[in-house]
């Protein structure tokens, strides 16, 4: 495709007359004639109909101006985004590990919600996946709890953002134990299977000596929320997972320390042209 006969085509669409396109294109009308009649050839389809002195588009005529809008938004996108300016720039292409708490994300965006200028992108997935689209380019920023491997091949940045204290949250008639092991080895637990939690759970264990009473493992942090607040057992989470629940008395918190913090890092890559909003998210948590 010609693009010049786009861009051609696009203005007559525009002003809906020949004679004031060819003016603003600073072309004669008949070599404008000419650049559209040869587009509709390449495309097979009459893009006007003419009525009276004016030029209407045709079905085809307004599915190419749809087109043509949208190539060229993607062209001024490409230029703002490489200078870094402008309502042009790309959205932020946020990935997050798809058993990361939702209020956490919640948390981390609030600061691009609250401005409101930054259009954003979200993608959960596991971390081999969400790293691979990160050096991909396909993503600027990835949400883990874990630090990637010292042996990956490209540089990755890890930078903590957040930490919270994993804590025994349920229905209060559960969490009636007098001691850690008490509750640990009666009430029915609820524990994910996110691997910074599994790791110190699994450590207290050994400490106490005891063996839990577990009656569901879950990847997803939104299905441990659902289930103590069910009353299905005691979550075994991070206090962010629950805060709503909790703020609103739907359930309690133990008041035991599990001396367990789950960390929160926000993944990136050296970039020449970096999404223009992340470093001010970043300094922002």
């Amino acid at each position: 495709m010609n693009y010049h006969h786009l861009r051609y085509f696009r203005e007559v669409a525009v002003e809906g007359h020949l004679g004031r396109a060819a003016e603003r294109l600073n072309v004669s009308q008949s070599a404008l004639s000419i650049q559209i009649k040869q587009l509709e050839e390449r495309m097979g389809h009459a893009f006007f109909d003419r009525v009276g002195r004016s030029l209407v588009l045709t079905e085809a005529g307004r599915i190419a101006l749809d087109h043509a809008e949208r190539i060229f938004g993607a062209g001024e996108e490409l230029v703002a985004t490489l200078a870094q300016r402008g309502a042009g720039v790309a959205p932020l292409r946020i990935g997050a590990l798809s058993t990361l708490s939702r209020n956490f994300q919640l948390q981390f965006l609030r600061p691009l919600l609250t401005a409101g200028e930054t259009r954003i992108v979200l993608k959960s997935g596991n971390t081999r996946t969400l790293l691979a689209e990160l050096t991909e380019l396909s993503l600027d920023v990835v949400l883990t709890t874990q630090v990637p491997q010292s042996d990956a091949p490209l540089p990755f940045a890890a930078q903590r953002i957040a930490e919270q204290p994993v804590r025994l949250h349920g229905k209060a008639d559960l969490l009636a134990y007098d001691t850690l092991p008490d509750l640990l080895t009666q009430a029915p637990l609820i524990l994910p299977t996110e691997s910074v939690i599994r790791t110190g759970f699994d450590s207290l264990l050994a400490r106490l000596g005891v063996t839990p009473n577990i009656v569901a493992d879950v990847d997803d942090m939104a299905m441990v929320r659902l289930l103590a607040r069910e009353g299905a057992g005691v979550a075994v989470a991070p206090t962010v997972v629950l805060a709503d629940e909790v703020a609103g008395g739907l359930v309690a918190t133990a008041p035991f320390d599990l001396d367990i913090m789950e960390p929160f890092f926000a993944v990136t890559l050296p970039r020449k042209f970096p999404h223009p909003g992340l470093a001010g998210l970043l300094d922002a948590q």
